[in-house]
C-alpha cells in the first residue's frame, strides 16, 4: 500500500469533475482543503451541490471534518465587471456539442488564474505554517478543449513560472493530476471505484454535483447546454443513468428522453 500525502487544496466547483477530484484527494491525502468560488455564476446551484456532497461526505464518515476544510471564497462583487454568458447579466448560455464554436460565449475572461493565483496563496500559506509539502489538485484532462486559452498547457507553465519567481518557498507546493491522460468518461470511472472504495454511495454523491450552465428556475439540469451534453455522454459509456434530475419548461425529464438527445447531438456532430 502506498503511503498517503500530506496536504493537498483543491477548487471544488460543485461539478463532476472536481468533485471526483474530492475523493481522489481523500483517499490519497492526510489533509484535504477544498474551497468554492462566488464569482456571480448563474448556475449558482454548484454552491449548493459543493456544500451539500461536503456535508454528506461528513455525515458518512463522522470525524472527517478533522482533515477535510472547506470554505466559499465570494467574489461576486466582479460578475457586473465580466463579459461572459456565464455570469449573471451575461448573454444566453449557447447550446449544442461543446466542441462548436459558440462555446467561446462561456468563457470567463481570466476565471483559471483568478482561482489558481488565490488556491496557490492557499497552499503556500499551508506549507508554510506545517513546514511540509502541499500539492495543489488539480481536475485538468485531456478533453479540456483549446476553446478555453486557460485549459492549455502554455498558459499552466507560465502561471507557475510567475509562482516559482514571485513566492519564497514556493518549492514545496506541488501539483497533483491524476485524471491529466484521461477524459470525463474516465473520471467518472475513477468516481464508480473510489465511492466503493470510500464507503460512499454513487448516487448520492453525484446527485449532489452539477455540470449546466443553464439550470432551470427550479434548480434541475438542462440537457441541451454543452456542458451537459459532455457530461450525460460519460453516463451514456459508464452504462448507467444519471441521479442528477433533468427538467425543462417546469417538468421533469427523463433519462431516456435526455439520453436520446444528447445521443442525437453526438451524431450530428459526427
Amino acid at each position: 500500500m502506498s503511503k498517503r500525502k500530506k496536504h493537498v487544496v483543491l477548487s471544488l466547483s460543485g461539478g463532476m469533475d472536481s468533485s471526483t477530484l474530492l475523493l481522489r484527494c481523500l483517499k490519497e491525502y492526510d489533509t484535504c482543503t477544498a474551497i468554492s468560488f462566488d464569482y456571480g455564476q448563474k448556475h449558482r446551484v454548484e454552491l449548493e451541490r459543493a456544500e451539500s456532497l461536503i456535508d454528506y461526505i461528513a455525515q458518512s464518515h463522522p470525524g472527517i471534518e478533522l482533515n477535510l476544510k472547506y470554505q466559499v471564497i465570494r467574489l461576486d462583487g466582479l460578475s457586473n465587471l465580466l463579459n461572459s454568458a456565464l455570469v449573471t447579466g451575461g448573454d444566453e448560455v449557447p447550446e449544442g456539442h461543446y466542441a462548436e464554436e459558440n462555446m467561446k460565449a462561456t468563457v470567463v475572461p481570466n476565471r483559471n488564474k483568478i482561482f489558481a493565483s488565490i488556491t496557490q496563496a492557499i497552499a503556500l500559506s499551508i506549507s508554510e505554517k506545517t513546514g511540509e509539502n502541499c500539492d495543489i489538485a488539480l481536475g485538468i484532462h485531456a478533453g479540456d478543449h483549446a476553446i478555453y486559452p486557460d485549459c492549455r498547457q502554455e498558459f499552466r507553465d507560465a502561471d507557475d513560472y510567475a509562482f516559482r519567481v514571485g513566492n519564497w518557498g514556493s518549492e514545496k507546493v506541488g501539483y497533483f493530476t491524476p485524471y491529466l491522460e484521461g477524459d470525463k468518461f474516465i473520471i467518472l470511472q475513477d468516481g464508480e471505484v473510489l465511492c466503493e472504495e470510500l464507503g460512499l454511495d454513487f448516487n448520492e454523491v453525484y446527485s449532489r454535483t452539477n455540470t449546466s450552465y443553464k439550470p432551470t428556475p427550479e434548480g434541475w439540469s438542462d440537457f441541451r447546454s454543452a456542458s451537459s451534453v459532455e457530461r450525460v455522454e460519460a453516463f451514456i459509456k459508464l452504462g448507467r443513468p444519471d441521479p442528477v434530475i433533468y427538467g425543462e419548461n417546469g417538468k421533469i425529464v427523463s433519462w431516456e428522453v435526455v439520453k436520446s438527445h444528447v445521443e442525437k447531438v453526438l451524431e450530428n456532430h459526427g
